[in-house]
């Protein structure tokens, strides 16, 4: 185990008697890196979103061309006369209309049938399998952090990675790369008061010799402070300057997107975005929660192209989704659906070989009411790491994988 994870682990209990904890740890987290030159234009981003709780699969994929679905889900059906249809058996939910919009244009990409070997259906495992790409075993690493740990990219590059959000997600927990998170436009507001973040600047920035403890974290420690502090400072005029070319929706979603386009444009070598989208959990009155987290996902989408296509950049960005596991076929009685298994992933770009990949699963030869799976969410990551990202897949996902023809 590396000593950042040891450091991780351990050192919030080392240093607690001393620190200002939110104040390190916290703007550590949360900060963006320090910028100090515009990076070259063109540089590959992959956004991923999180539509986190479980995401239905079938109203939001809806297969209205096989009755089944209607005698399955009498009260939570999508009506066929409001389907988003594209083609005689399949149709977006309606609440998607931007996403739609996007995949007229050929900008998305619709893949069925997604998900891994003996589905767990546990929130907590199988949201961090997606995240680490491991349903055979828990490792501590993401694969998104394996990959910026392996990809060669500078080290002066902080901002290789970005989640947008109040927390870290295990998808970007690497061995040997900080990623920074940054909670929507809040910049600037890191934690902790001005009185404790000068105690903690004057501990981690002292000689040396003269700290009230000993760690042999101290020095990884004040890596991390110096970065936080830099970037802290940095992140907010990196976005101050940009303009998007739309109005985003006052969502949170949509106004992490913003902030997403304007990292991205201001070309730093940004690598990967995290954010996510919920709660998708529907167990009751699912119409009403899908629908309006739905909209917020296809409305967000739509602005967040149409603003990168009007700055030269819907090409060098690839959004991909995910959820840690579809929906139970048949509605239960509350009105919503259980804990299931495949689900559709979108992959969405101006570089993205748009629309339908797979088979739809069979809604009456299914696995104790669930659907059964067909394609490997790790051939998605395949994919996207080797034809996107430009890097070999094995040494991040352990294994090969087939790829898909996406992109």
């Amino acid at each position: 185990m590396s000593n950042r994870r040891q450091f991780l682990k351990q050192g919030v209990g080392a240093f607690a008697g001393f620190l200002a904890i939110d104040s390190i740890f916290g703007r550590a987290a949360r900060a963006a890196s320090a910028i100090t030159a515009p990076g070259s234009a063109g540089v590959r981003t992959l956004v991923v979103v999180n539509l986190q709780g479980g995401n239905d699969g079938l109203n939001t994929l809806v297969p209205y061309g096989d009755p089944s679905y209607y005698r399955v889900r009498p009260t939570i059906n999508i009506p066929a006369g409001d389907v988003l249809r594209i083609d005689s058996e399949l149709g977006l939910n309606p609440n998607l209309a931007g996403l739609k919009a996007l995949y007229d244009a050929h900008r998305v990409a619709i893949l069925q049938g997604v998900h891994y070997p003996n589905p767990n259906l546990s929130h907590f495992r199988s949201t961090e399998i997606w995240q680490t790409a491991a349903p055979e075993r828990i490792i501590e690493t993401g694969w998104a952090g394996r990959y910026l740990d392996t990809a060669g990219l500078p080290k002066s590059d902080l901002f290789k990675g970005l989640a947008i959000g109040p927390i870290l997600p295990k998808m970007l927990v690497a061995d040997a790369t900080d990623v920074p998170t940054v909670e929507g436009f809040r910049m600037g507001t890191f934690g902790g008061t001005r009185s404790e973040q000068a105690h903690a600047d004057q501990i981690l920035n002292g000689s040396g010799t003269s700290y009230p403890f000993q760690s042999p974290y101290l020095s990884l420690v004040q890596e991390v402070e110096h970065d936080a502090n830099a970037s802290a400072n940095a992140l907010p005029h990196l976005v101050a300057g940009y303009k998007p070319a739309v109005q985003y929706p006052a969502t949170p979603f949509a106004q992490g997107l913003n902030l997403a386009a304007a990292v991205i444009a201001a070309g730093v070598g940004t690598k990967v975005i995290y954010v996510s989208l919920g709660s998708f959990d529907t167990h009751t009155g699912q119409r009403g929660t899908q629908d309006r987290l739905l909209q917020q996902f296809g409305d967000g989408m739509k602005a967040f192209y149409d603003d990168l296509a009007a700055h030269g950049l819907d090409g060098d960005v690839m959004t991909m989704t995910f959820s840690e596991f579809g929906r139970r076929v048949e509605e239960n009685a509350n009105r919503g659906t259980d804990h299931g298994t495949a689900a559709p992933i979108f992959v969405v770009g101006g570089a993205v070989r748009g629309g339908v990949y797979g088979d739809h699963p069979s809604l009456t030869d299914l696995d104790f009411g669930n659907l059964k799976w067909h394609t490997d969410f790790r051939s998605v990551y395949a994919t996207v790491l080797q034809r996107w990202l430009g890097v070999a897949p094995e040494p991040v996902l352990g294994a090969s994988f087939d790829t898909l023809n996406f992109a």
